[in-house]
């Protein structure tokens, strides 16, 4: 039993080998087949009798049959499977110039044109005379319409049947006749009705359904576009060729939706492209056209709206539906035209209820009807699992877009902020977590609109103050418009952190315009933190200002003067310079401790030079101007000036001082990666002789020594250079002493040509001897350090 058992596996074995040796000559057969058949396409100036014999005279010797003969042995069966297949293809002895001349095959061009295109062209010119004579016999009465009718349907229907018959052997040919002969009853009907008033108007509506369906089986059975093509989008030029102006626009509409309807049922079996673009674009054209030339809103508006809303509902079932039920994916052309049709239905509708008195109170909800059409219909996508989930996504967007764009048309003001942010912060979170970066792209340009909204607000709400009107007063902190850009700040401020905590995961899937809003982010995060308290405080300031009008009627005046305290306005100024040192050292201070980041540190330290530019500007320009307005006391009567015009640049030193501890403070960061000590000294000399300089001319003013301005900034100026010369010399910088020397330079340029006009003998001889003795001591500073120097040199 055990034998039989071994016996029957080395059977089976072999028999495994054979039939893998089997398979192996099948394909190499199917080989030559091929090659055969290749070689009589390239032959193409043997004769068919030459070609016939070759192919005949081709042997193939194998026998698959003998293989499994029970009767031979395991030798047999193996010295049988490896002889070779022999195939063996005789010649033709006749040569090129011996063969008889046969007529060429037609070129590709001339099959295309005398095959496909001359038909066409061929059905469009009958199409065209027959209605050219149709015209021609209308406007010369040649015969009763009824007559034209009958014809017209009798060419129709003729054109229709004999290209059916001959669909069996010219299916092309037969194609294109009943495309045709669909379109001539396509327009003849429509005559019948509209122009004669021959048939009513069910039946005419009857019949170019039953034309229709006809044309739509018609088109599948042949799967020709053509059919469809002359057929139903041919059809939507009849009106036009033939129009005599009757202005029935509803009948023509009808008759529009009736081939669109046709072009959706055939968009569930076939997906042709070209067939829906055609329409497509016909069909909002003629709409669109009609809109601007002739929509009238006393009589037009319900129609305008119905028809509207069935283009609308018929292309888009049409981009939507071959496409969801073959489950395909959908192309970039397939959801432009989502868009398009979408957007004009959109576009064209609002301008129609905005025409409208009704109408005008219903555009929110007209927009918020378009976010729900497309939300069923997103609905309907995500409940097929196998669909495209790039669809799903832009539908869902188009849901998005609608909601969006229903806030300010139907809200107004800080409502309108909040959405959008809102909304940009829901579809940061999910592209960002989810990895769906369709969403994360929506968020893109919601955030720039709610960044707009806000600084729209902030410039109208803030500027609404009229002293008139207590009411339009806005409290500092304690209003709305603050609470709004506080939820603005949260919900960039979530943003930010998604985009900070998720941005090494999508680094590499991130596009150019990704990688740009990683910055855009954090600047408008920062930007509307710190515009949010600079505006309550400016606005402060300005309601003062607003408030301290005051009507002054002098004796000599035939006319008043209004008058308002200048000082609230410099207080402004001050103040809100102040509170931007203050934000820049903050936000310093905040990179050091936490974000430790080399992008914000260089930004921040970009924003602490223009800070202390414009404070060393325009600052100390204000100080000195409230400064004048305490020792002058103009107006002093009507509006109060205080020791505060004096005390209030002490503070500001104050913001200046911390302003540049968080720049030096950056000297020590790792993070940052760059050394910038050379331009930190420049910003702090610079900064602390300009402040030193105000210092001395503001207690000159005080104390009524202002004539000796020039004297003491020359002497000023010298002993600063002095000073320069030691920490440089201290320090082992070179900057430090070359900055001196320039400034001593500046000095002496300022004393010979300015100064000396304006000084008297005492002050020239106080001030040449105080530089005087400043240079020496430089001198000997330089001297006595000298190897310092020389070895700072060689290093």
């Amino acid at each position: 039993m055990t034998n039989n058992n071994d016996q029957i596996n080395q059977l089976v074995h072999k028999l495994e080998i054979l039939l893998k040796r089997q398979e192996n000559f099948s394909k190499e057969i199917n080989d030559l087949k091929d090659e055969i058949n290749t070689l009589k396409d390239s032959n193409r100036n043997l004769s068919t009798e030459n070609t016939k014999q070759n192919i005949a005279e081709t042997e193939v010797e194998t026998d698959f049959d003998n293989q499994k003969s029970p009767e031979k042995t395991d030798f047999e069966y193996s010295k049988e499977f490896n002889t070779e297949t022999s195939i063996k293809v005789k010649s033709s002895p006749q040569t090129e110039s011996s063969k008889p001349n046969k007529p060429q095959r037609k070129s590709d061009l001339e099959k295309f044109i005398g095959e496909n295109l001359i038909n066409k062209i061929g059905i469009i010119i009958t199409v065209i005379g027959i209605a050219i004579g149709a015209k021609y016999s209308i406007e010369n009465e040649l015969i009763s319409p009824l007559t034209r009718i009958v014809l017209g349907y009798l060419a129709g229907f003729g054109l229709l049947g004999f290209g059916i018959k001959l669909k069996k052997k010219y299916e092309n040919y037969s194609a294109v006749l009943v495309s045709g002969a669909m379109a001539i009853l396509y327009f003849i009907t429509y005559f019948a009705y509209d122009f004669y008033d021959l048939i009513p108007q069910i039946l005419a509506f009857t019949l170019m359904v039953i034309f229709t369906v006809f044309t739509v089986l018609a088109a599948i059975n042949y799967n020709r576009q053509i059919i469809a093509h002359i057929g139903l989008v041919g059809a939507y030029a009849i009106p036009f060729l033939l129009s005599d102006g009757s202005g029935k626009v509803a009948i023509l509409f009808s008759y529009m939706a009736i081939i669109n309807i046709g072009i959706l049922a055939i968009a569930f079996k076939k997906y042709w492209k070209s067939l829906y673009y055609v329409s497509f674009g016909l069909t909002w054209l003629i709409y669109f056209v009609w809109y601007i030339s002739q929509y009238q809103i006393e009589t037009d508006y319900r129609l305008a709206l119905i028809f509207l809303s069935i283009f609308f509902t018929i292309f888009y079932l049409t981009f939507l539906s071959y496409k969801l039920l073959r489950k395909e994916k959908f192309e970039i052309n397939d959801i432009v035209l989502l868009l398009i049709n979408s957007f004009v239905f959109y576009g064209i509708g609002f301008l129609i209820l905005n025409s409208h008195d009704t109408g005008e109170q219903l555009l929110g909800v007209f927009t918020l009807c378009n976010a729900i059409v497309h939300f069923i219909v997103s609905f309907e996508i995500y409940r097929q699992k196998q669909t495209d989930r790039n669809l799903f996504y832009l539908v869902s967007g188009l849901v998005l877009v609608f909601i969006t764009i229903a806030v300010p048309v139907q809200l107004d003001g800080n409502w309108v902020t909040l959405l959008w942010a809102c909304e940009a912060a829901l579809l940061f979170w999910i592209g960002r977590t989810k990895n769906v970066l369709v969403y994360e792209k929506l968020s893109y340009p919601l955030m720039l609109l709610a960044f707009f909204s806000i600084m729209h607000d902030w410039s109208y709400v803030y500027a609404s103050y009229e002293t008139e009107y207590p009411e339009t007063r806005i409290s500092p902190l304690l209003n709305i418009n603050f609470l709004t850009s506080v939820l603005f700040v949260l919900a960039f401020g979530f943003i930010n952190f998604l985009n900070q905590k998720y941005q090494t995961q999508v680094i590499q899937k991130q596009g150019s315009v990704s990688k740009v809003m990683t910055f855009i982010i954090p600047a408008i995060l920062l930007s509307t933190i710190y515009y949010a308290f600079r505006i309550e405080i400016a606005n402060y300031w300005n309601q003062l200002y607003a408030d301290s009008a005051i009507l002054i009627n002098s004796e000599n005046q035939q006319y008043p003067d209004y008058y308002r305290n200048l000082d609230l306005k410099r207080f402004k100024t001050i103040w809100t310079i102040n509170y931007s040192l203050l934000f820049v050292a903050i936000l310093s201070f905040l990179n050091f401790r936490k974000f430790k980041s080399q992008n914000l540190g260089q930004v921040n330290l970009g924003l602490i030079a223009l800070s202390m530019l414009v404070f060393l500007t325009l600052g100390l320009y204000e100080l000195s101007e409230l400064r004048e307005s305490y020792l002058e006391q103009y107006l002093s009567e009507y509006y109060q000036r205080s020791a505060f015009n004096i005390g209030i640049r002490y503070i500001s030193f104050a913001f200046v001082a911390l302003m540049l501890l968080a720049c030096y403070k950056y000297l020590k960061q790792a993070f940052m990666q760059t050394n910038f000590t050379t331009a930190f000294d420049l910003l702090f000399h610079t900064s602390v002789l300009w402040i030193a300089s105000s210092e001395l001319i503001h207690w000159l003013e005080i104390t009524e020594l202002a004539q000796s301005y020039k004297l003491g900034l020359s002497i000023l100026w010298g002993m600063y250079s002095l000073l320069l010369i030691v920490l440089g010399i201290w320090k082992r910088k070179k900057t430090l002493r070359i900055g001196a020397i320039v400034l001593f330079g500046i000095t002496l340029i300022k004393l010979f040509f300015y100064d000396i006009s304006h000084l008297d003998t005492i002050a020239k001889t106080v001030v040449f001897v105080s530089l005087g003795v400043l240079l020496l001591i430089i001198s000997f500073l330089y001297n006595k350090y000298k190897q310092n120097i020389s070895d700072e040199t060689k290093h």
